[in-house]
Order: C-alpha cells, then structure tokens, then sequence
C-alpha cells in the first residue's frame, strides 16, 4: 500500500504548448507498470483550456468545482457541472476548460497504452472557444 499524503507533491502550471490560460496540475497518480492508470486535477482559470488532443484508451473527467464547456470534434460545445462525468472515446479529438467567467476543477483519469496517455494537437481558438 502507498498512501500519498495531500500536500506532499508540489503542484505545477500547464504547459503553454497544450493549455491556453492560466492552469494549475496536480499529479497525485500516475501509472506505473503493469497498470495504466493515471489521474490529475486540473484547475482551469476563467477563460483557461486544454489545446485539442486525442487520448488513445479515451479519458474520463470528473468536475469538482465551477462551471466548465467541453467540447468534441464536430460537436457542440457543452457546459460541464460538479457531480458531471464526461468520458471521451479512444482517440476522440476534443477539449475543455473553464467557462470564460467561471473557474473550473476537474479530476481527469486516463490510461497509457505503450507508454503514452495522449497526444497533444492545435490549440483552441478564440472563435472555438466562444462558440
């Protein structure tokens, strides 16, 4: 058994090569093999968001905080609530982030398959964004 205790990892900003905004990264698991699974919390400033990515096993997210828009290729964007699970298809593009008023926490769980979890893409723009 490991028990990782809160506070005991240092919290890190989103890379500007796959967030737009201001975006803060808690890492409290991530796999180590033969498992896969890894997870985050995310925090995404008003107006922050992911760039487009694909996950390759897919990716589900769990809102814990504020109001969100998520937002698959070819879809509508959709606002994201506390309580709200989204879960992504294997290699569906897609993004998301906070609303551009309200701050947003989500905890993102995703599988690696040899060795990666995702492949990063474009960013979002504006015009994207506030669609």
């Amino acid at each position: 058994m490991i028990i990782k205790r809160n506070g005991s990892q240092a919290s890190s900003t989103g890379n500007p090569e796959w967030f737009t905004g201001t975006v803060r990264l808690d890492q409290p698991f991530q796999a180590e093999q033969p498992a896969r699974a890894g997870g985050a919390t995310v925090s995404f400033e008003p107006g922050a968001r992911t760039a487009w990515h694909t996950h390759p096993l897919g990716q589900t997210l769990i809102v814990t905080f504020g109001l969100g828009w998520a937002q698959r290729e070819g879809g509508p964007v959709e606002q994201i609530c506390p309580g709200d699970v989204v879960l992504f298809a294997p290699g569906e593009k897609h993004w998301h982030g906070a609303s551009p008023s309200t701050a947003m926490t989500h905890i993102a769980v995703a599988e690696k398959l040899d060795g990666k979890s995702v492949d990063w893409m474009e960013h979002v723009t504006d015009a994207q964004y506030h669609k």
